[in-house]
């Protein structure tokens, strides 16, 4: 796990916790900075449970041992302190009487965050093999549902410009369809927030079983989705009040598609540079003309 983003990653396992497991998460969140001058057992009469449980607590988040806990902990604060974009003391809630600009620093705050956390934790092995994959794909599909949707759109609209085979399927059936359809010369790319999104995981799993090349785009590195998949790529998300994980994700996810996206451009130069020439005027073409006023 990176060291850049344990409190993102307790956020993200957060939901899928009960009982004291959650308990032991919601007080690390709520003083990260506190936690790192406590006991695994403090902690645990902290939160009314047991430092057996604290124990536990770290290794459902993937954590070998409380005392990884605490170094993760110490070294993300200490990386925040000494942040160019200086951000730390900013936190992600939003209360009903906040101003415009409390607002505006807490939204932003949390994008610069997800944003540089992604490009802290990126693979980079992982974003070749998906480009090497994709430059090379006789067709590519590219999944998802809701916000995860427009991102899917998005990719189809970047790719399909230099050239790529690529289809964007935002309602099951039709993903399905083509997922049966596919080869082991081709790709399938699914985008979900949590991994968990039934109509994005069942065309994505085909697609495997068809044999395609599966690259899985999540911020949860054990999900269903990235289980499934062949090459996982992992953008972070950090959440405010009023936003929840897919639209605090979108940007450091299109980060990542926009690094697949280059690579696979400079992988298929030739072809990309003779899509690109072949279109470039068509955005001017439809551009309004200034008039002079009389």
């Amino acid at each position: 796990m990176p060291s850049t983003d344990v409190t993102t990653l307790i956020r993200t396992e957060l939901p899928r916790l009960a009982g004291s497991l959650r308990k032991v998460g919601e007080l690390i969140l709520e003083d990260p900075a506190a936690v790192t001058h406590c006991s695994a057992a403090e902690l645990g009469r902290r939160t009314g449970t047991s430092q057996a449980t604290v124990t536990r607590f770290c290794r459902a988040i993937g954590l070998e041992s409380y005392q990884h806990l605490l170094i993760e902990l110490a070294q993300e604060r200490g990386r925040g302190e000494a942040s160019d974009w200086g951000t730390a003391e900013i936190g992600p809630d939003i209360s009903p009487d906040d101003d415009l600009e409390r607002v505006v620093q807490v939204v932003g705050t949390a994008d610069l965050r997800a944003v540089q956390q992604t490009i802290d934790r990126i693979d980079l092995d992982a974003i070749e093999r998906a480009a090497q994959a994709t430059a090379k794909a006789r067709r590519i599909d590219v999944y998802g549902v809701g916000g995860s949707g427009a991102v899917a759109q998005e990719t189809e609209t970047r790719l399909f410009r230099i050239g790529c085979s690529v289809r964007g399927w935002t309602e099951v059936h039709a993903a399905t369809t083509s997922a049966a359809l596919l080869t082991p010369a081709d790709v399938a790319i699914g985008i979900s927030h949590s991994g968990s999104t039934r109509e994005t995981i069942e065309p994505f799993e085909l697609a495997k079983e068809r044999g395609a090349t599966t690259v899985a785009i999540t911020t949860d590195p054990r999900s269903p989705l990235a289980r499934a998949a062949d090459i996982r790529l992992i953008p972070s998300s950090s959440e405010t009040s009023f936003r929840t994980g897919s639209i605090g994700a979108r940007h450091s996810t299109l980060v990542l598609i926009d690094c697949l996206y280059v690579r696979v451009a400079q992988l298929s130069y030739q072809r990309a540079s003779a899509s690109l020439a072949l279109t470039d005027h068509i955005a001017g073409q439809h551009a309004v003309k200034n008039r002079r006023a009389r």
